[in-house]
């Protein structure tokens, strides 16, 4: 069943099979949307069937002209900034954007500028389109990688259900300090507050620590002046706030130039942390959506100068899990 997007209107035909359904039934069932979405959108009259206001119990009959109102103009929520974007998808209903080192992806005070929300709102202002920057997942100022960008209220209805029922794929590529000992192995702590930093995260055992984990394979390990580094790469089965960083700090190998989190030997300006992969199912299509993100270009000069140095290759220790 093909969807097709006109003015501020989704429609769409209703097929042989569906015929003699209720709205409601093939809204849960077929198209697995949110019912308590379109009982708000059949009050506000944004429910068509026929060129005629209905309702979700509506009895569709096979080849009625369905039309939701999902596309309506709404502020920004934010002053539109002429900054630069890197945009690497985009189609009518999500974008996905290249976020640089030393950018916030959002403002957290009224007078902030400069951050990805402002870069996103200009470019929304230069297609024409008047739409509400809504993120889907967040980066650190410093790390750099993809962000998810939902154009309406129903896309990021149905990609913040992703991230909660972790089916968005985030892949990270971290540069350690150390030699981390196993190519492979999972990372099961709970992370909690720093209750003696305002910022900080820590591993905890406190009721209020939430379960985090996350899965590494070492792509490579390197011999440098400053000592020896891991080069790893990352994935996330939960989302917490600085999961890798605490984790790896954790294990008594922070990421380099993470001095936040205890990283002193290698130089760098910020923490060689990079989201490479973003994969996820497209909310409205259900097209499997899989992004690679190129690398920023002080991480491909420090990949550069470390590959200069002594590097050995993995060894074959079986997975391990730390506890």
């Amino acid at each position: 069943m093909r969807m097709e997007c006109k003015g501020d209107w989704l429609q769409w035909n209703v097929p042989p099979a569906w015929d003699n359904r209720t709205l409601a039934e093939v809204i849960e069932q077929e198209l697995a949307f949110p019912l308590s979405f379109f009982q708000q959108l059949a009050k506000q009259g944004g429910i068509l069937v026929q060129q005629k206001r209905r309702n979700i119990h509506t009895v569709l009959k096979a080849g009625d002209r369905v039309r939701f109102r999902i596309f309506e103009k709404e502020p920004y929520g934010l002053t539109p900034e002429p900054l630069p974007l890197e945009v690497l998808f985009e189609d009518e209903h999500l974008l996905v954007a290249a976020k640089p080192a030393g950018m916030a992806v959002h403002p957290t005070s009224p007078d902030m500028h400069g951050t990805l929300a402002h870069a996103i709102a200009y470019y929304y202002q230069t297609q024409g389109l008047m739409r509400r920057v809504r993120l889907v997942n967040r980066l650190d100022r410093d790390t750099t990688g993809a962000c998810l960008v939902a154009k309406h209220h129903l896309a990021h209805v149905l990609l913040d259900q992703q991230l909660r029922e972790r089916a968005i794929q985030r892949r990270y590529v971290a540069y350690v300090e150390g030699n981390v000992a196993n190519d492979r192995g999972t990372i099961d702590l709970p992370i909690g507050r720093d209750r003696h930093h305002p910022t900080r995260r820590r591993v905890s055992r406190s009721p209020h620590a939430k379960p985090a984990i996350t899965h590494y394979d070492v792509l490579a390990r390197y011999r440098s002046l400053h000592g020896e580094v891991t080069k790893l790469r990352l994935q996330l089965e939960t989302g917490r706030t600085h999961q890798i960083r605490v984790h790896l700090s954790h294990l008594g190998h922070p990421i380099v130039g993470d001095t936040l989190y205890g990283a002193r030997r290698v130089p760098f300006p910020r923490q060689a942390l990079h989201n490479e992969r973003l994969a996820f199912a497209h909310p409205l299509t259900k097209e499997w959506i899989d992004i690679a993100v190129p690398y920023p270009s002080d991480l491909l000069q420090l990949e550069h100068s470390l590959q200069e140095a002594d590097q050995t290759p993995p060894s074959n220790d079986r997975p391990k899990k730390a506890h």
